[in-house]
């Protein structure tokens, strides 16, 4: 398991943790705010590991009972909220691990920790399950929310928590990570870094996956040919899709910077600031065909995409009707 020091960016975030468990003034509950992979979970499972340190150091030691049970997934007082549906945390799942477990005493630390990702999928059920105990939490319980949209949370639920918000990582310290720790080279770390925008985690799948990659070809080729294609490729385009819906968010940040590659190419004519620097020639042709007003609501249709493919809407549907509002403005 990481440690303060293996954390890259966050700096504020990892002061006030650190300065809050040195003065012993830990909040009963906090919000992790920022996008998948920006690396909320680290740093939740470090505070944890810190707070329930037997030492009492802000920095956890590494080597007594509770940084070793830590380590193994196996302290009892680090409890990870889990749920059964993909897109749902219900109220039963609050109450039975949350609500009626709190009144129970740590088992053998000082606190006791709830850590709770992909909190936004709490509904609206949970949270106000959650609510009285927020209000009133023993003095030993510490909750964490995890969540990539701190809006989808009630105003009561918000105003009793301290919200943290994650902040895009330098891009030197994200090229500096990529070449030390898993040897890509330079060319290819400065690739994942623009295309990330500052989120590591997503620098990292890039670098190392063989399905990222394969997604990235993929959507490119779509790219390419979109302006091109007739409703029945659209349609056999989206039954392609299909098979990376866990990864969707991917494929449709992909074309969002392609898009937005575009609008520079538009804007300055070079290959210099655009991250697909190999593709300039295809993009410098859709650049001739589209105006800034199409880019733009091209732009802010991937965007929304986002929103209603989270909200459950049809697959499907939603994505046939992004591919259309591509194509008609890329004539």
């Amino acid at each position: 398991m990481a440690n303060y020091s293996d954390i890259i960016g966050h700096e504020d975030i990892v002061r006030h943790f650190k300065s809050s468990i040195e003065l012993g003034k830990v909040s009963h509950a906090y919000i992790l705010n920022g996008e998948k992979g920006v690396g909320k979970k680290t740093l939740a499972a470090v505070v944890a590991k810190s707070l329930q340190c037997e030492t009492g150091e802000p920095d956890p030691c590494g080597k007594c009972h509770s940084c070793l049970q830590a380590e193994s997934g196996n302290q009892p007082d680090i409890i990870w909220v889990t749920h059964e549906k993909a897109n749902t945390l219900s109220v039963e799942e609050v109450r039975t691990q949350i609500v009626n477990d709190i009144d129970l005493k740590p088992y053998s630390s000082r606190y006791k920790i709830y850590i709770v990702p992909d909190s936004q999928l709490m509904t609206p059920q949970a949270q106000n399950a959650l609510l009285k105990t927020l209000e009133e939490p023993p003095e030993y319980a510490v909750i964490m929310l995890l969540t990539n949209n701190v809006d989808k949370f009630l105003p009561t639920v918000l105003s009793r928590c301290i919200v943290l918000n994650f902040k895009p990582v330098e891009p030197l310290d994200m090229i500096d990570y990529l070449m030390t720790n898993l040897q890509v080279d330079q060319d290819k770390a400065r690739f994942c870094t623009d295309f990330a925008q500052g989120n590591l985690g997503k620098a990292v799948r890039l670098a190392i996956s063989p399905d990222y990659n394969e997604i990235r070809e993929d959507s490119i080729r779509l790219l390419r040919s979109i302006p091109d294609m007739e409703m029945e490729d659209i349609i056999q385009a989206v039954k392609n899709m299909g098979k990376y819906k866990l990864d969707i968010t991917d494929y449709i940040d992909i074309m969002t910077m392609w898009f937005r590659d575009i609008l520079m190419v538009k804007i300055s004519n070079s290959p210099n600031k655009i991250i697909f620097k190999k593709e300039f020639s295809v993009m410098k042709k859709q650049a001739s065909h589209t105006s800034y007003e199409g880019l733009e609501e091209i732009i802010t249709a991937l965007d929304k995409l986002k929103v209603r493919l989270e909200a459950n809407v049809n697959f499907d549907i939603a994505m046939e009707l992004m591919l259309l509002t591509i194509k008609e403005n890329i004539q």
